[in-house]
């Protein structure tokens, strides 16, 4: 009967969304979530399981989007032929970056749970997901492209894993620090042409 009640549902996101904005996963109350929402705790027990289950219905959505929007982008450049590929690395990156953002910017408060309450929930390594598609695909392009270390640097898959990671908390600090999307392409912008040049430190291509 209680999934019957027209708006409870919808209710009970948008409080929960702002109690743990405010408070973080661990400290967000369901009884104040359930008292700010007009309801009972026991109506977030049948919608949404338990606290954490009220969380995921939140954020779930933005995960399964920003990585599959991350794998599509990755997919499509590595469908490019070899020499268009190295051509256009940064061209493409550089764009498409600009869209990753853009769909960060148009799920914001989400990103913010998931940046800065998340800790405790199966989301809180989310950006470690990112990570790893991005070095798989880091590895195919380095292939593509004839890459090799540059001089006795050990590049492994550790160290690309680090300034990967790196790179990614980066990017989301603009969403720390509530920048408006404006100033947080042009930081992001800057990133990407300072990660771009790290790249070149550490590997040089193939004489063919």
């Amino acid at each position: 009967m209680a999934k019957q009640i027209e708006g409870v549902y919808e209710r009970l996101l948008e409080c929960a969304k702002q109690e743990f904005l405010e408070k973080g996963y661990k400290d967000a109350s369901l009884r104040t979530i359930a008292v700010n929402a007009g309801t009972s705790t026991n109506s977030i027990y049948v919608r949404f399981r338990d606290k954490e289950g009220l969380f995921e219905a939140l954020v779930e959505p933005a995960v399964t989007g920003v990585l599959q929007l991350f794998s599509e982008i990755q997919e499509t450049f590595h469908r490019f032929e070899p020499e268009v590929q190295k051509e256009r690395v940064n061209e493409y990156s550089f764009r498409e970056m600009d869209h990753f953002l853009d769909y960060v910017y148009e799920n914001l408060d989400e990103f913010r749970l998931l940046l800065d309450a998340s800790h405790g929930t199966k989301f809180q390594n989310f950006v470690d997901e990112l990570t790893q598609i991005e070095v798989e695909y880091t590895y195919k392009y380095m292939e593509v492209a004839g890459y090799k270390v540059a001089g006795d640097m050990e590049v492994t898959q550790d160290f690309l894993h680090i300034v990967t990671t790196a790179y990614f908390e980066g990017v989301f600090e603009v969403v720390r620090h509530r920048m408006s999307r404006e100033t947080a392409g042009k930081y992001v912008c800057m990133l990407e042409k300072y990660h771009a040049a790290g790249f070149d430190t550490f590997f040089g291509q193939e004489d063919s």
